[in-house]
């Protein structure tokens, strides 16, 4: 099933501080100061994105398969050099739904040579299930982001429960990063990165009964939004 829009680009930010301060805490790390300095994100593959309903597996190698909460936003129509205010949203088609799947062994090795993440990462996006425009969501923007509530659920059981209003870095500074010295396309995807509780590594393993197997169901809601629904299956051979 294909998305509900073509994906030209796919960039994912880390811009919730209880999700970052929490991850870095489990590995005893603090906050390192230049996270309050920049809104950062890695690339991510366009080429693997699945929709609603698809499913997904764990990619070969793998034995802790992860969901990630997110919201996304997707750019409409050609722009450069954004400014960090509302005005910047004059570029985006809508937010939806994303998904950013993760395989946290893999990740570990990765990340433990200072580049990445990539192969953890680049096995399945999901985006969906719809694609809504910005026009529609006036009235739970506020502040540079979208109070809107977010949950996360699996085989039924409440894993998340967050908000986009608590969002350290906002949309309009993060379209503004994005856009610097470069021309983001129509179709280009902007992660927001995880929110706070928003996925098994933050909730740790341990506390929710192990990472995600065959026959989970993993459903992602955001107010107004919709729901994001994946089947998680056995790799094919």
């Amino acid at each position: 099933m294909p998305a509900p829009f073509s994906v030209a680009s796919l960039r994912d930010f880390y811009a919730f501080e209880q999700h970052v301060k929490t991850c870095r805490g489990h590995r005893g790390l603090d906050m390192v100061p230049q996270w309050y300095q920049v809104p950062v994100f890695y690339f991510s593959n366009p080429v693997a994105i699945i929709s609603n309903g698809d499913p997904v597996w764990a990619p070969k190698g793998s034995a802790a398969l992860d969901y990630e909460l997110e919201l996304a936003c997707v750019v409409g129509k050609p722009a450069r050099d954004l400014p960090a205010d509302d005005s910047a949203l004059e570029c985006l088609a809508g937010f939806t739904i994303m998904n950013d799947w993760s395989a946290r062994d893999i990740q570990r090795a990765e990340m433990a040579v200072g580049l990445g993440p990539s192969k953890s990462k680049d096995f399945a996006t999901s985006l969906g299930p719809r694609l809504v425009p910005v026009a529609e969501l006036r009235d739970v923007y506020r502040d540079g982001r979208l109070h809107v509530e977010m949950t996360a659920t699996v085989n039924g059981k409440e894993y998340s429960r967050g908000n986009g209003g608590s969002m350290y870095w906002t949309w309009p500074q993060i379209l503004a990063h994005a856009s610097r010295d470069t021309e983001l396309k129509p179709g280009d995807v902007i992660g927001s990165g995880t929110v706070g509780t928003g996925c098994i590594l933050e909730l740790t393993p341990e506390a929710v009964g192990g990472w995600l197997t065959p026959g989970d169901a993993v459903e992602l809601t955001i107010e107004r939004l919709g729901t994001l629904r994946n089947p998680v299956v056995e790799r094919p051979a």
